[in-house]
This record gives C-alpha cells, structure tokens and sequence, in this order.
C-alpha cells in the first residue's frame, strides 16, 4: 500500500468518523431542543430521518473504504 492510498483511506477514515460525531450530536439536540419548543411528533420524526440519513451516508462511506483496502490486498 502506498503513501497516498494510506493517506487517502485516513482521511476518508475521518470523514465517516466526523459524520457518525455529528450526526449523533444533531440527533441528541434536535431531541432535546424539540422536546423543550413543544415541536409535533411529526417535525421530531423528520429530524430522526435526517439522522437516519446521516447514519446510512456514514456507513457507505465506511462501505467505501473497506472496499479500497480489500483492492489493495490482492
């Protein structure tokens, strides 16, 4: 494995970690916050599926990176 691909899969490595991070932090929030505003059960269930959304983006990008690491093997 070279230089660059460790960099790059490092990288990419962070930007699945800060998603997972800040998506759990929105998710933690907009409950709170909604809860406290009196926010219809409706509007907090849009907020629990843009966390779901988050959380589905950051496991295909884990997706992507496992499969750069298994090209690399072969």
């Amino acid at each position: 494995m070279t230089v660059e691909k460790d960099k790059e899969l490092a990288r990419r490595g962070r930007m699945a970690a800060i998603v997972i991070a800040g998506t759990g932090v929105f998710w933690i929030l907009a409950t709170i916050i909604g809860g406290q505003l009196g926010l219809t059960q409706r509007t907090r269930a849009l907020f629990d599926l843009m966390a779901l959304a988050g959380f589905a983006w950051a496991v295909w990008m884990i997706y992507q990176v496992w499969q750069l690491r298994q090209s690399d093997k072969g």
